[in-house]
Order: structure tokens, then C-alpha cells, then sequence
């Protein structure tokens, strides 16, 4: 049992250091000579590198913060001998990291990219719902952070029906409810009719 407890705390552990990569901010230095978190809305996600350095940054920063929730995921789900909920674990692990980075000072992004890549590890049925559940909200109403939010709750329900575990479930309400969190100040904007709208390739933060 010890052993065990010390096994998933080291996955826990890896898959948080492997979220807390902050993608845009290296891609922003490497490439563009600048700090993303300095551009824009401040944020460290595919939204804020669209805006501020182009399409190719956003796609790229994207399938970075996306892959940060992927593969430690799918490795544990596929490779190692652990049931379903304890991916959810390492899942959450990793959402937390990109959010609450340590090379940030624990500051980091929304969490919504990350925990995309996560869900396909878990499930790529569960992963294609959640596109195209983001893409209804988006598509009529041009709000990013809207479709975020909803396609995130909405997860919740979908990999429950999918696995029917109560822990994977739980793991899915405690993400959803931290990129509503992280989504505050866009929840403010969207009320008052502020929040940006996706415009010609451009995302809203």
C-alpha cells in the first residue's frame, strides 16, 4: 500500500512538473524575442500567443499545452498497470501545473488546453465532444471563454457517461470548476458585454 502511495505521488508529481512547462512563454522568447506574459492580455496560452504573435504561435502553442495533459495521461493510462481513476489523478496533476507553474511564480494559464490533451488520454471520444461541443458555443457567439467553460462542465457529465467512476468524474468537476475560476474576469467581461470575440483568427483571452 505504501509502495503504491509513493508510486502515484511520483507520477502526480512528474505529470505537474510536465504541466507547469509554460510553452507560450518559451515560444514567445525563443522565437519572437518577448515576454508573452507582457503582451496582450498577459496570459500564457494559445489565446494570448494568437493575438500577439500570429496564427502559427497559437496553433503552436496550443498543440504544446495540449500535449503537456496528453502524455503523461496516456502513458499511465496505456502503459502502466493503473486503473482509469488514478489517470484522472494525474490528469488533475497536470492541469495544476500549466495553471500554478513554478518557474511563474505559480502563476500560469487557463488550464483549457492542458486539460484537452488530458481528456484525449483518457478517452479520445470524450476529447472529440469536447471540440465540438467548444466549437457550437464558439461559432454562433464568437466567445472563446464561453465555449471553454461550457465544453469543460459539460466534460464532466461526458466522462462520466463514458466510464461511469465516480473518482475520474470527481477529478473532471474539480478542473472544471478551475478554469471557471481562472475564466473570473472573463465571466465579468461576458456579463457586462466586454469580453473580446474571436475576429479573424483572433481568440479572445
Amino acid at each position: 500500500m505504501v509502495g503504491q502511495a509513493i508510486v502515484w505521488f511520483v507520477l502526480f508529481a512528474i505529470a505537474f512538473l510536465v504541466g507547469s512547462i509554460p510553452f507560450g512563454v518559451i515560444v514567445g522568447r525563443l522565437f519572437y524575442r518577448s515576454d508573452l506574459r507582457q503582451s496582450g492580455s498577459g496570459n500564457i496560452g494559445a489565446a494570448n500567443a494568437l493575438r500577439s504573435y500570429g496564427a502559427a504561435a497559437g496553433v503552436i502553442v496550443l498543440l504544446l499545452d495540449a500535449l503537456k495533459g496528453f502524455a503523461p495521461t496516456f502513458v499511465t493510462l496505456w502503459y502502466l498497470p493503473l486503473p482509469i481513476s488514478h489517470d484522472a489523478i494525474i490528469a488533475v496533476g497536470a492541469v495544476l501545473g500549466h495553471c500554478y507553474s513554478p518557474w511563474l511564480q505559480f502563476r500560469g494559464g487557463k488550464g483549457v488546453a492542458t486539460w484537452l490533451g488530458a481528456i484525449f488520454g483518457l478517452s479520445w471520444i470524450a476529447g472529440i465532444i469536447f471540440v465540438v461541443l467548444w466549437l457550437i458555443i464558439v461559432v454562433p457567439t464568437r466567445y472563446a471563454s464561453l465555449g471553454s467553460i461550457v465544453a469543460s462542465l459539460m466534460s464532466t457529465m461526458v466522462l462520466w457517461f463514458l466510464s461511469h467512476d465516480a473518482v475520474v468524474t470527481g477529478c473532471a468537476g474539480v478542473i472544471a470548476l478551475l478554469i471557471i475560476w481562472k475564466h473570473r474576469e472573463n465571466i465579468v467581461r461576458l456579463r457586462e458585454g466586454r469580453e473580446n470575440k474571436v475576429t479573424f483568427g483572433k481568440a479572445s483571452a
